[in-house]
């Protein structure tokens, strides 16, 4: 169906026609009247299916049909999403979608610094698209409200679900007001999203479209058998013999994402990865590298299976299969969009049968298993003898640091894990800084010598000699033996000044 025919106003329509989009999905078909009238709307649809322009366009519609101009620190309508780069995505469909209309436009999520969040909100949106944790990180600074929020979206529901965003979602809930408009969408209903949908919606239209177990018709997809170790040469062969456009590889873990990076690097086959421990400047370089053709591979955790749309991607391996089904659904989904065709590979070891059973059975189809490459186990033999490129800087760890800048220098090395060098050499010499002023460079002391080599008349032990000596002493005088010199040393003190010696006398 042409969306001249859904109800959307013309600068929506003109938006569209810059982008060349004319006919609307099917969730976009039942979605966008039923969003126009004011609804709660509850949709079922797998990624994608276009729900992003079948929430944002009439939302978008009637933000603008009743303009009001939000306030500092408020928003008209929030949009939730669970991975920055959905929320980064969501965002500039509505910049898109919206360049005829006189709307702002806002997206905060973690990774970037907090103050650039806050200047985003300040003046007030009337769009904001968030992830849950640095939406609720900004209520309690008080840098932002949702007491006029107008509409609310949740995209994605079932993976924040599957994130940890649930007691998140619970409190974002008690602070929106009970009037409003929620559109909820989830690619999945398990019982626990059922029961969030039915504390966030008010009878809610429900639109299914594309059931979750059921794959793009226009993907070709295989599996091969293959040992664990040998995953990795398998990836290289492939690379290295076909044609592909875009790759993006599927990694189980973060570490397993890098580790592969650095075994393709060694084989002179460019990739980059993303995952949850890169920062947020180093998955956009990524994303951007791979969007643009100059790195064709791309290695992701299931951080990238939803909600990402990267067009062109020819080619999705499963280097280790979900244990989730539907991750495998989803993984596949980010090719053959837009009405192309794609391939899905699949590597399966003899551990992951299990899990190649579970997707069969959920999708309901038997994917077909492809021969190993000729002369496979020499290649392999010959690839695992290369040496993985070394880590990049930007891959390591950082260092634990206490917060205080002494601590920290220029090359990374903290102060105190300093190699055992001495810090002072000079100080074994004898630097004249660091040593007393009775003491010359050999440290004697300086009144023992004189200029021309004599002994100084200064002799410690005179005293000595006089304490062995004969005692000669005045009657009456209690202060001990006369100095060498004729002076006499100084009485103990044991009073108050002016007073007789001794103990004091009780005053009566």
């Amino acid at each position: 169906m042409s969306f001249h025919n859904l109800g959307l106003s013309k600068p929506l329509l003109d938006a569209l026609a810059a982008k060349n989009y004319s006919q609307a999905t099917p969730i976009q078909t039942q979605a966008i009247p039923t969003v126009l009238t004011g609804r709660d709307l509850l949709g079922i649809a797998q990624t994608g299916t276009g729900k992003t322009a079948a929430f944002m366009l009439p939302s978008l519609d009637r933000l603008a049909a009743n303009r009001n101009i939000p306030k500092p620190g408020q928003i008209r309508m929030l949009v939730l999403a669970p991975t920055r780069e959905l929320a980064s995505q969501i965002a500039a469909s509505a910049e898109t979608y919206g360049r005829f209309m006189r709307l702002s436009v806002g997206v905060i999520f973690g990774g970037v610094p907090n103050s650039k969040s806050v200047r985003t909100v300040s003046r007030g949106l009337d769009v904001l698209v968030a992830t849950p944790g640095r939406l609720l990180d900004l209520i309690d600074q008080r840098a932002l409200s949702l007491r006029e929020l107008e509409i609310l979206v949740l995209d994605e529901a079932d993976q924040m679900l599957d994130l940890g965003f649930i007691h998140a979602l619970k409190r974002i809930v008690a602070l929106v007001p009970a009037k409003r408009q929620t559109l909820f969408f989830s690619a999945t209903m398990p019982r626990a999203i059922k029961e969030l949908a039915d504390k966030y919606l008010t009878n809610p239209a429900e639109v299914a479209v594309t059931p979750v177990a059921k794959t793009a018709d226009r993907i070709g997809q295989a599996v091969v058998m293959v040992n664990q170790p040998e995953k990795t040469a398998l990836l290289t062969i492939f690379l290295q013999s076909e044609k592909t456009e875009r790759t993006l590889v599927f990694s189980r873990t973060k570490h397993g994402a890098d580790k592969i990076v650095r075994m393709l690097s060694a084989a002179g086959i460019s990739a980059n990865a993303i995952h949850g421990n890169k920062s947020q400047s180093q998955r956009e370089k990524a994303i951007r590298e791979f969007k643009s053709g100059e790195v064709s591979v791309l290695i992701a955790t299931d951080i990238a299976a939803r909600g990402i749309d990267i067009p062109g991607v020819s080619h999705v391996i499963n280097y280790d299969l979900p244990e989730v089904p539907e991750q495998y659904v989803h993984r596949i989904g980010r090719t053959a969009r837009a009405g192309a065709e794609g391939k899905a590979l699949a590597f399966c070891s003899p551990d992951e049968r299990g899990l190649l059973r579970d997707i069969e059975r959920l999708t309901r189809l038997k994917i077909d298993v492809a021969p190993l490459p000729a002369n496979f186990l020499e290649t392999a033999e010959k690839l695992k003898r290369l040496k993985p490129a070394p880590k990049k800087v930007e891959d390591q760890p950082r260092r634990a640091s206490h917060g205080f800048k002494a601590d920290r220098r220029a090359d990374g090395q903290r102060r105190d894990q300093r190699n055992e060098r001495q810090r002072h050499p000079h100080r074994g010499e004898g630097h004249a800084a660091h040593r007393s002023s009775a003491q010359d460079r050999n440290g004697q002391r300086r009144d023992d010598q004189r200029g021309d080599g004599s002994r100084s008349s200064y002799r410690p032990e005179a005293y000595r000699e006089a304490d062995a000596g004969p005692r000669q002493s005045r009657p009456n005088d209690t202060r001990g033996p006369s100095r060498p010199d004729g002076g006499r040393p100084h009485g103990k003190f044991h009073g108050r000044r002016g007073r007789p010696g001794g103990p004091r006398r009780a005053q009566g």
